[in-house]
């Protein structure tokens, strides 16, 4: 993918969330700019036009002139900073952008002839903050806006999207959800909780806070976390994963994420195969002594008649013991 910059529109007034810090509010355990953030990790530059604030990582920080002059003063703020011949436009606010709607947006807005590429959402409304724009023409068209009217301050950003020539995509609704209310952040929190999302929300959230950039395949830990339950004891799961995190780490060291993946799936790999082992073992002793308890069974059954009380059976299984010197 060739380089790009990034420019994330990160002030506002929030008024309908009662003037909260929005950036700041968090879905996952993260907050909603750092969420935009990890979506374009890759980016040359990442200029974040708002106040500042810890972020997960380094952004170069600017703001719009004057202070809550719109998103049109913001971009123009932002556009300043960049360098790169295409430049990914967010919001701050999309808890659900994900890398694969900003590969296909940068890929789009390269095509011959586009200007750019915006998002489109369920309704067919177009989403000038989920876009990616060529640097050159969006300077122009700035430009051409800031000297007709003045200035960038206060003005619609359809003005800018209706003179560029872009193209449309349509990223399913997720990728457009934006949180303007708190309605909006509690859907927000309760859809990454659903069944079937809640687990790759999590390891995306645990890689985000440790700073890691690996590909997790999710499905061989938990199959090798079973294994080591259901072969060892339920503490095993935790400890066996954590051990082979280690070893992943060691063997992999220096390494890139590729090699670090390869040696999680190994690590994982020979911990599984030794848990199974563990499995084989302890049924073969069940079935040992099942077996050993059945013939027992079988030679009390056989060891003379009892009576009603048991008395003369007992006396039957003493005079066996007697035989064999038992005393």
């Amino acid at each position: 993918m060739t380089a790009y910059d990034v420019i994330v529109l990160a002030g506002g007034a929030a008024k309908r969330l009662g003037g909260a810090d929005k950036p700041g509010l968090r879905v996952g355990g993260r907050a909603l700019l750092d969420r935009v953030l990890s979506a374009c990790a890759d980016a040359a530059v990442t200029v974040v036009v708002g106040g500042r604030r810890a972020t997960a990582r380094p952004v170069v920080w600017t703001r719009e002139v004057p202070e809550g002059g719109g998103p049109l003063a913001a971009l123009g703020a932002g556009l300043r900073l960049t360098t790169a011949e295409r430049v990914l436009v967010l919001s701050a606010d999309l808890p659900f952008l994900g890398r694969g709607t900003v590969d296909a947006l940068l890929t789009a807005a390269g095509e011959p002839g586009r200007e750019g590429a915006l998002c489109t959402d369920p309704d067919g409304r177009d989403q000038p903050l989920v876009a990616a724009y060529r640097a050159e023409p969006l300077r122009r068209e700035l430009a051409l806006i800031a000297t007709e009217h003045g200035s960038l301050a206060g003005l619609p950003l359809r003005l800018l999207t209706a003179e560029l020539d872009l193209a449309r995509i349509d990223a399913g609704p997720d990728a457009s959800f934006d949180c303007d209310t708190w309605d909006d952040i509690a859907a927000a929190r309760a859809r990454i909780r659903e069944h079937g999302a809640v687990l790759d929300e999590w390891i995306t959230s645990v890689k985000n806070e440790l700073g890691i950039d690996l590909d997790v395949d999710t499905a061989l830990l938990l199959d090798l976390a079973r294994d080591a339950a259901h072969g060892v004891a339920r503490p095993a799961a935790p400890l066996t994963t954590f051990l082979v995190g280690y070893a992943a780490a060691r063997a992999s060291a220096g390494a890139g994420p590729d090699e670090a993946a390869a040696a999680v799936a190994e690590a994982a790999r020979k911990a599984t195969d030794l848990a199974l082992r563990w499995e084989a073992e302890a049924e073969a002793e069940a079935e040992a002594e099942t077996e050993a308890s059945g013939g027992e069974a079988a030679g009390a059954g056989s060891s003379g008649g009892g009576t009603a009380d048991g008395t003369a059976g007992g006396a039957g299984r003493d005079a066996g013991r007697e035989g064999t010197g038992t005393p």
